[in-house]
């Protein structure tokens, strides 16, 4: 092991990637797959994000625990992230939930996942420990959040982001001193205490933790040892450290990785079917808030062989083309036009077919004179011939999944439903 200080810390840490949940929120998105298995962005899923930065920032030890419904995501992981070598000290693992501490146990928290691994995990040797939620969408350098962690001597060190003070009720929120020690922490308060000198901001929790490796494992023992914990880090670990231990807030802002064409903060948790079209379409923008062309921190993921996308027919009424649209490999638009649309590998829009303001789904297939608009079609969905979806809201709400926002997510049990 080397000393501290004398590389980066990212290369005595570990990265543990906590991808079991399903994310009901989503519906029907996440009835095959876990929320960080779904696809975002084109060609990557939600969990790529975290892996990405992790690897960015330098760490090569990293581990995946799953449990919902995990093998479209360990499917993933094994065909675009087997690119570690042991022989350079590079770890990734993906730890199932395997009932290696009972028989009748899965994971029962966020923190039992790690708890159940220990035996594992400790022979990786690592100084620090960073433990990552899987399912949000954002760019960050977790070198800058170990180095705060060491200087500043903490036990737990807790990203937190700065949002409307009244908008952190869904969140586990830090009160912290001005010298952004954590005083309290709160699980979704009705009444979020406010920054200091910033009345109308509130720190809320992003699910990030740091800690050294030593000092996780003892507490995860305790923790195991209690009968009335729910062995979670947000509702048990976190505010013990707080009670009785040094937990540091650090803050986003100061981590965040943002490319020139970036002005904001990015960080977006996309678990409703409102907030995860809104993000996909968001990058159907001239200049989007997220920047995925940023070739200074790449978001790795499985990269399917496919051909180009293919555009044909030029005929009035029948001319394939796109308009402020994504459009990944092996899409063919043959004689349809798209609209502010971001299709994903492999889906084929048939002749007079129009698709607006929609999120497409891999190897889709959108059939002739078909119009859609504010949808979200999943994976391998077949759009039958002439259907029109997000023109009458009434008639849209009988046959598929429609959000307040007036958003309709269609899947393939949902078109069967229709030929009944």
């Amino acid at each position: 092991m080397q000393k501290p200080g004398s590389a980066p810390l990212a290369r005595q840490t570990m990265a543990f990637v906590l991808a079991g949940g399903r994310g009901s929120r989503l519906m029907e998105l996440t009835d095959r797959r876990a929320k960080p298995a779904v696809y975002f962005g084109g060609k990557s899923r939600i969990i790529d994000f975290a892996l990405s930065n992790a690897l960015n920032s330098g760490i090569r030890r990293i581990g995946v625990a799953t449990q919902y419904k995990a093998h479209s995501l360990i499917r993933h992981l094994q065909r675009g992230w087997n690119f570690f070598r042991p022989e350079r000290n590079e770890i990734f693992d993906i730890f199932p939930a395997s009932q290696r501490v009972s028989e009748e146990l899965w994971y029962l928290g966020t923190a039992d996942a790690v708890y159940q691994n220990l035996d594992i995990l400790k022979d990786y040797d690592s100084e620090y420990f960073v433990v990552l939620a899987g399912d949000h969408i954002y760019k960050m350098d977790y070198e800058d959040m170990l180095k705060q962690h060491v200087e500043a001597k903490a036990d737990v060190t807790i990203g937190c982001l700065e949002v409307p003070r009244m908008e952190a009720t869904g969140f586990g929120v830090m009160h912290v001193d001005t010298e952004d020690r954590v005083i309290s922490f709160i699980e979704k308060p009705k009444d979020p205490p406010a920054m200091p000198g910033e009345p109308d901001k509130a720190l809320a929790s992003m699910g990030i933790y740091v800690f050294n490796t030593k000092f996780l494992m003892d507490e995860l023992r305790r923790d195991a040892e209690d009968p009335n914990s729910s062995h979670d880090f947000g509702k048990d670990i976190i505010p013990h450290i707080v009670k009785h231990g040094k937990a540091v807030a650090h803050h986003f802002e100061t981590s965040c990785v943002r490319s020139r064409a970036e002005s904001i903060s990015y960080w977006r948790d996309v678990g409703t079917v409102d907030a995860y079209w809104e993000a996909n379409i968001d990058l159907t923008s001239v200049v989007p808030d997220l920047d995925l062309y940023d070739r200074d921190w790449p978001i790795w993921t499985y990269g399917e062989v496919t051909p180009p996308a293919k555009f044909v027919h030029n005929e009035e009424n029948r001319r394939g083309y796109a308009l402020s649209s994504l459009v990944s490999g092996g899409c063919i638009v043959s004689g349809a036009s798209l609209n502010r649309a971001l299709l994903f590998t492999g889906v084929r829009c048939n002749s007079y077919s129009h698709v607006e303001s929609s999120v497409v789904l891999p190897y889709a297939e959108i059939g002739r004179s078909a119009r859609l608009r504010n949808v979200v079609v999943d994976s391998r969905v077949q759009i039958p011939e002439g259907l029109v979806v997000g023109e009458d809201p009434d008639f849209d709400a009988r046959r598929f999944r429609r959000t307040e926002n007036g958003i309709c997510l269609i899947t393939q049990p949902m078109i069967d439903a229709l030929k009944g």
